[in-house]
């Protein structure tokens, strides 16, 4: 039964399981303003949901606008699922995109159907816009959004400054969605594969110890002893740090102890692994440590992609080759499992790169270390974003294969592959 509350305008939101953590920042910051607390939201987590139930809160309300966040790698998918939307619903309902995607790609996500792009971070942007579309205002006083005016024009109103995580919620608390906690946002590695810090920044931002207090209280008093609590950062040592690079170790023990004390012994902390990893420079006998007093995961994932230092250079990873192998043999002494992920077909990689990713992968499934496979993927704004997509050499694809076979291997990489290149080839007729 649709809930219907006091309201000409409705925000329906594409609650799809890869971008629950968008969504939950992206509500979070609405219930920071009074103009939406009786704002009617949706969530759909279903395609199939969203094209037929979308009819129902058409019929009930005047203003409509549902927002979707997608990856590159959904590109096809969306382009199917807004042909679909669009002619059923062209006339009444206002389509917003956001996410990665979106923010690299503007113009070409609004040829795909989308009447608005959210481009960047959106905590800020939802709330002027949405009030700006209820009132029917102008949007270019939105900043942060990109559209076609009324001559096909492109329009982008400029970018805004990056927000302060302390300023909005983990997750809603009204709306009630919880989900991991994001403690720090921005990179300062610029690696020439990754979209992180061209849409986020260099200069990492953490919420503060006091506002991931907050909502580890909320978790507890909901899920009681049964919490567990997870965290989004690009690089979990690096938590407190002002450079991103530099480890403090004070401000990372504070934030582990200050949970633990939270949750007590029954709850779990995972912290270095799923939904975040850690860099292989940053593993060290004290954040292991660190990790075997306060956290519950039994294994680190970290990022180590080539086995060819010269594929890692080119890569901007600002690691070597040495660091990956320090820091398996550290976790593995520690007594935890490791996961290492690797990405096959960078670009510029040749036969002696590719021998030497193999000799490092082997390396490491005998220590007893498992590798998560991935083939590379052009993504919008990075460096990457031209590079010439390859299919992976037949050998690689073997001792891939082999790897899997003795459960040391794992992932979507042969998937990623075909993406890979329809990616590429999109970027590139676009070009």
């Amino acid at each position: 039964m649709l809930k219907i509350l006091n309201s000409d305008n409705a925000f329906v939101v594409y609650y799809h399981k890869d971008h629950i953590y968008s969504f939950n920042a992206i509500i979070g910051a609405l219930e920071t303003d009074s103009y939406f607390d009786n704002y009617p939201i949706h969530f759909i987590s279903k395609r199939e949901d969203l094209i037929h139930n979308l009819k129902d809160i058409v019929d009930h309300y005047e203003n409509i606008v549902v927002s979707i966040s997608f990856f590159t790698t959904e590109l096809w998918e969306i382009m199917d699922l807004m042909k679909v939307l669009k002619k059923k619903y062209k006339k009444k309902v206002v389509f917003l995109a956001g996410g990665p995607h979106p923010t690299g790609d503007p113009l070409g996500t609004l040829k795909l159907g989308f009447d608005i792009v959210v481009v960047g971070e959106g905590e800020e942007t939802i709330i002027e816009l949405l009030k700006m579309i209820n009132e029917r205002k102008y949007l270019s006083k939105v900043k942060g959004i990109a559209y076609l005016d009324e001559y096909n024009n492109y329009i982008y109103t400029g970018k805004r400054d990056f927000v302060d995580l302390d300023a909005y919620p983990a997750f809603p608390l009204k709306n009630i969605r919880f989900g991991a906690i994001e403690i720090t946002r921005g990179c300062p590695y610029v690696c020439y594969f990754c979209q992180i810090p061209y849409l986020a920044g260099t200069i990492p931002r953490h919420r503060s110890i006091k506002s991931i207090c907050k909502y580890v209280k909320e978790l507890k008093i909901y899920y009681k002893d049964q919490t567990d609590v997870r965290f989004i950062t690009p690089n979990a040592f690096t938590y407190g740090s002002e450079d991103g690079k530099r480890i403090n170790l004070e401000k990372l023990e504070s934030l582990l102890k200050s949970v633990r004390e939270i949750i007590g012994k029954e709850g779990s902390i995972f912290f270095g692994t799923f939904p975040s990893e850690v860099r292989p420079e940053n593993i060290s006998h004290e954040t292991l440590n660190l990790v075997l007093k306060y956290a519950d995961n039994d294994n680190i994932t970290i990022g180590a992609q080539s086995g060819s230092q010269k594929i890692l250079d080119k890569c901007h990873r600002d690691h070597t080759v040495e660091d990956v192998y320090n820091a398996v043999n550290l976790i593995l002494e520690k007594n935890l499992k490791v996961n290492i992920d690797f990405i096959f077909g960078l670009p510029e990689e040749n036969e002696e790169d590719i021998r030497l990713t193999l000799k490092m992968m082997k390396d490491l499934s005998k220590l007893g270390a498992r590798i998560h496979g991935h083939s590379f993927i052009p993504l919008p704004e990075t460096p990457f974003k031209y590079k010439t997509v390859k299919r992976l050499n037949e050998n690689l694809k073997r001792e891939i294969i082999n790897l899997i076979s003795k459960g040391s291997l794992f992932g979507d990489w042969k998937k990623q592959e075909r993406l890979a290149l329809k990616i590429s080839k999109y970027f590139k007729d676009k070009k």
